[in-house]
């Protein structure tokens, strides 16, 4: 870990250090690695459903007659609406039950809810689905982490986070790779009648998903939950009793929000550039099957051929790139997690506005490639970076607002570029513009705020160093 002390990690024969924080001892690496092999699969689950409904987008547009604000509203605000209710109250669960437990419960409202959109007869009824499904993997994330933190030590967690994205690797690249095939497949399928219910084509795909969420939340009860690593004098939280107010400013995160603005020069600039750049980003991801359909004129099956590759390729160098480009840096940085995310920011506002403008799908997709290298680079060091210096006992909570930062304004992504395509841009076929336009105004100031959290967020490093290395003589 960039910047943190020498604390002794796991040995070969897969036994745990007692030198650790406080005289805790790790889990052993066996243990840790099951773990983290059964989350990247649960991880890569989310994703690939993700990638699998982008890929049905123009044909959910055709079915149910919708403009791009309503299509766009669909693939992001719609899926985000309840996780603004519920995702800080589910993450606060993280800190306080056994994790394993948040994870699977979480994975299993997925797999219901996707489910439920397979069967939905009208469009309210599917927005309807979709804002439930952004409800149930709120907590993923947060429990996730929490758990990954206290299974692996700080000078190895960096690579399991970069580990990690194989799930986000897994997901997104199988999703687009067999998703344009299935959707273009099951749009050749007549509306089935089931039970009285009329089922289309592209919704037995969603059905499947649901089964395959509800068998990934039985694997995660298999993962055994690790022993919470705290400072001394912390005290561990429990469940909050107390006046129903408390118990309610307790649930929504407000601790842990005041947490944050004690300590907002390091913590509002990484949360800015997060929100930021997660507009372009997840806007991005929900329009660029219709972007490729109507700038270059090819269909969902030619999409997935031709970018799953690539985007296997890119994400697996981004991964690497990332944990090899942090660890050089820490070589020199303390602040080596922000600085190396504030370089890769730059790198992937570059290839996020040149990406549209390519003559050719083929040099789209691979500048859009490129982008992906240096963005899936740069999320390995945030991750770091927000794990490093949140207080274990609100390490859920704190990850599930910086996260909440990335979810809503991502959710808002499709929505965004879908007003920008309708009202400023004004037609269809120029959807190109829309994704030049928000890329130069919103990637640039991410890139800035995340080079302004360097300072801040090096000299919260050090102070950490000094508490952890009086613990560890006492």
């Amino acid at each position: 870990m960039a910047g943190g002390p020498a604390v002794a990690g796991v040995g070969r024969d897969g036994g745990s250090d007692s030198r650790s924080l406080g005289g805790q001892s790790w889990p052993s690496s066996a243990a840790a690695y099951y773990a983290l092999a059964v989350i990247i699969i649960a991880t890569g689950l989310n994703f690939f459903d993700a990638s699998v409904f982008g890929m049905m987008a123009q044909r959910i547009k055709i079915d149910f007659g919708l403009s791009d604000e309503q299509l766009g509203f669909l693939g992001g605000p719609a899926s985000v609406i309840f996780y603004v209710i519920v995702g800080i109250p589910l993450a606060r669960l993280a800190d306080i039950y056994p994790r394993r437990l948040v994870l699977s419960g979480g994975m299993a409202a997925t797999g219901i809810i996707t489910a439920l959109g397979g069967v939905a007869q009208s469009f309210v009824q599917f927005i309807g689905s979709r804002m439930f499904v952004g409800a149930g993997g709120s907590a993923h994330a947060p429990a996730a982490y929490s758990m990954l933190s206290d299974y692996f030590p700080p000078e190895r967690i960096t690579r399991a986070f970069a580990l990690l994205q194989l799930g986000f690797i897994g997901g997104t690249t199988l999703g687009v790779m067999f998703g344009g095939a299935w959707v273009v497949q099951a749009a050749q399928w007549p509306p089935s009648e089931v039970a009285g219910l009329s089922i289309r084509g592209w919704q037995w795909i969603l059905l499947a998903l649901g089964v395959a969420g509800i068998l990934a939340a039985l694997l995660l009860l298999t993962v055994r939950e690790p022993a919470r690593r705290v400072l001394p004098n912390a005290e561990p939280l429990v469940p909050p009793s107390g006046s129903f107010g408390r118990r309610l400013l307790t649930f929504t995160g407000w601790d842990a929000m005041r947490v944050i603005h004690a300590r907002g020069r390091f913590y509002y600039p990484l949360f800015g550039a997060l929100a930021l750049s997660a507009i372009e980003t997840f806007g991005l991801a929900f329009w660029r099957t219709p972007f490729m359909i109507r700038t270059y004129g090819w269909n969902e099956a030619q999409i997935g051929a031709v970018m799953g590759p690539m985007l296997l390729v890119a994400q697996l160098a981004g991964v690497f790139l990332g944990g090899f480009f942090v660890e050089w840096l820490a070589k020199r940085y303390k602040d080596a997690n922000v600085r190396a995310a504030a370089i890769l920011f730059g790198l992937v506002t570059i290839c996020s506005i040149a990406s549209p403008l390519m003559p050719t799908g083929e040099a789209s997709l691979a500048v859009m490639a490129l982008a992906g290298v240096f963005g899936l680079a740069g999320a390995v060091p945030q991750n770091a970076a927000i794990q490093r210096i949140a207080p274990n006992e609100m390490r859920g909570q704190v990850t599930a607002l910086y996260l909440f930062m990335f979810t809503f304004f991502g959710a808002m992504g499709s929505f965004v570029i879908g007003v920008v395509a309708q009202r400023i841009v004004g037609v269809e076929a120029d959807l190109w513009k829309a994704l030049v336009i928000t890329s130069a105004t919103l990637l640039p100031l991410a890139t800035f705020l995340m080079w302004r959290g360097i300072r801040p967020y090096r000299e919260e490093v050090e102070r950490l160093e000094a508490l952890e290395a009086t613990a560890a003589a006492t």
